[in-house]
């Protein structure tokens, strides 16, 4: 898992907002395969190697439904280790009868789609080898198609779903955004991430490391989607991790003088990007 390794930047970790705690746990340890690494009354930190974080589920207090037409996540992905893998996953979800939204070969990764409870979209992929992508020049070749399910079915060869394999990673996030100059300037000048696929007009997929994408950018709920609500269910901030702790402070300063906030308190950093998205910035 190099591309989600240091000296990469890359997206670590999601933080949700859900409207009922209880309904959104049993889902993610029986549908998803979770395990629980702490919990704390409505709070329960999500891992698969029961040491490293991925998903941190929360009901705070007044907390709405979802918000439509909004900035803010579209979906968070979960990248893992092998088509096998991805194969029980697919068989895993028929047996569970758990509605999913598509099935895709990107190219560089084969993909299924779903939603949680309170409608957070969530990815669950494999990647095809990084020596197979084609790029033209500085841009990776990516396209949306259907999955061979039966192929990727064919490679569990039988084998049971037991979770999520221990070595599952928080492979990238997708984001809805408000408009996309301000945007590029933010997560490229800012944060440091290189610009690796123009898809369409209407999306952005940038990285570090020459990977497909840690972090997608799109307009897809409308240019000036407003930021959610503070009480609405979604995400509540993610979390970007830095090479060191130098690196870090470079990407603040280029931050804060794009004319990003950004606050620095018992060691957390966080800031916003310019649709009012929370990042944590970590190393």
């Amino acid at each position: 898992m190099t591309f989600h390794e240091k000296p990469n930047t890359f997206v670590s970790q999601v933080h949700l907002k859900v409207k009922d705690f209880d309904l959104s746990l049993a889902f993610y340890q029986k549908i998803i395969g979770f395990k629980v690494l702490e919990q704390t009354g409505k709070k329960a930190v999500l891992t698969t190697d029961g040491r490293t974080p991925l998903v941190t589920i929360e009901q705070p207090d007044h907390v709405v439904e979802k918000e439509p037409r909004r900035a803010g996540l579209y979906h968070y992905a979960l990248l893992l280790p092998t088509r096998t893998d991805l194969g029980k996953v697919i068989r895993h979800l028929i047996e569970s009868r758990y509605p999913l939204q598509g099935a895709s070969d990107h190219l560089v990764s084969e993909a299924l789609y779903l939603a949680d409870p309170d409608g957070n979209g969530i990815e669950i992929y494999a990647d095809r080898p990084a020596s197979t992508w084609k790029w033209n020049g500085d841009e990776v070749v990516m396209t949306t198609e259907a999955m061979d399910a039966e192929s990727v079915l064919a490679e569990a060869k039988g084998e049971r779903w037991e979770g999520l394999p221990e070595g599952t990673v928080m492979g990238h996030i997708h984001l809805h955004v408000s408009e996309f100059e301000k945007t590029e300037e933010f997560y490229c000048k800012g944060l440091g991430f290189e610009i690796v696929c123009r898809y369409g007009g209407q999306a952005l997929f940038i990285s570090t490391g020459k990977y497909h994408h840690h972090i997608g950018l799109n307009t897809w709920n409308g240019v000036g989607a407003p930021a959610p609500s503070e009480n609405s269910a979604g995400m509540k901030f993610f979390t970007v991790v830095f090479p060191n702790a130098n690196a870090r402070e470079q990407a603040v300063e280029r931050l804060k003088t794009l004319g990003a906030a950004v606050t620095g308190e018992n060691g957390v950093y966080m800031t916003k990007d310019p649709s009012g998205t929370a990042i944590e910035l970590s190393i």
